[in-house]
């Protein structure tokens, strides 16, 4: 009973601070600039993403430019979660599990029906294109790179559940998810080094609704995109092929 009472302080006691925090902050009306010309935090982006930027989609300049560090944070994450899916997965099995994952297994590696296969051979570079097409376009349309990456990694999954024989080349997911991140990281100290912010815009930024806009954006985002296309991938391919562990 005491436990619960302390439990129950502790609840209350969090809950009034959250209310009083989330009430003294003036959602949409924080003034940023000087006092003569006081501008709303929505009006500083809208205004300055097409204007400064050369970027369509507010909130891609957002993601990648004003908070592309969290971005950065938020793909680390991710990797860190492959990773330890990983590591879970490859761990020793009793017999009881081994059993388990066996007749799973095998219930995978059924044949799939010729519709199945074919629809799945088609469908394939068409969802290669169309994830590829999401993030490079993420600057001047809805979408950007975990989009593109996850609509990537779902034509893996259906050539993966349609096909017992089809693989994944581990050493080249590992160097292209690698390759990325040094990208974006790199593309950051670029902008610490050249302009003394850390992911820091060019200065040179293109024409507004034009491919090649945006400065360093859409580069940011194709690297997203692989990023999080092959650790997606990386992810489906463990589930999918989970093997007991020899003792």
């Amino acid at each position: 009973m005491f436990k619960k009472l302390i439990v129950f302080i502790l609840i209350g006691v969090i809950g009034y601070m959250l209310t009083v925090t989330f009430s003294n902050i003036p959602l949409g009306e924080n003034r940023i600039g000087s006092l003569d010309n006081p501008e709303t935090v929505s009006a500083f982006y809208l205004n300055k993403s097409p204007q400064d930027l050369k970027v369509a989609n507010t909130i891609t300049a957002i993601v990648v430019n004003f908070r592309g560090f969290d971005t950065l944070g938020e793909v680390t994450v991710l990797f860190l979660a492959a990773t330890g899916l990983a590591s879970i997965l490859y761990r020793k099995e009793d017999e009881e599990e081994e059993e388990n994952i066996k007749h799973f297994a095998h219930r995978l590696n059924l044949p799939s029906s010729s519709l199945v296969r074919t629809g799945a051979k088609i469908l394939f570079p068409l969802l290669l294109l169309l994830g590829i097409y999401v993030f490079i376009h993420g600057h001047l349309t809805p979408g950007g790179g975990f989009q593109g990456g996850a609509i990537i990694a779902t034509g893996f999954l259906l050539m993966l559940i349609s096909y017992k024989g089809f693989q994944t080349n581990h050493k080249v997911m590992v160097w292209l998810e690698s390759l990325a991140g040094l990208g974006f990281v790199g593309i950051g100290l670029y902008g610490l080094i050249a302009y003394g912010s850390f992911l820091q815009n060019t200065g040179w930024t293109g024409n507004l609704n034009d491919l090649i806009s945006g400065g360093l954006i859409p580069l940011i985002y194709i690297f997203i995109g692989i990023k999080v296309a092959t650790e997606l991938t990386n992810v489906l391919d463990i589930l999918l092929n989970i093997k007991p562990r020899k003792k």
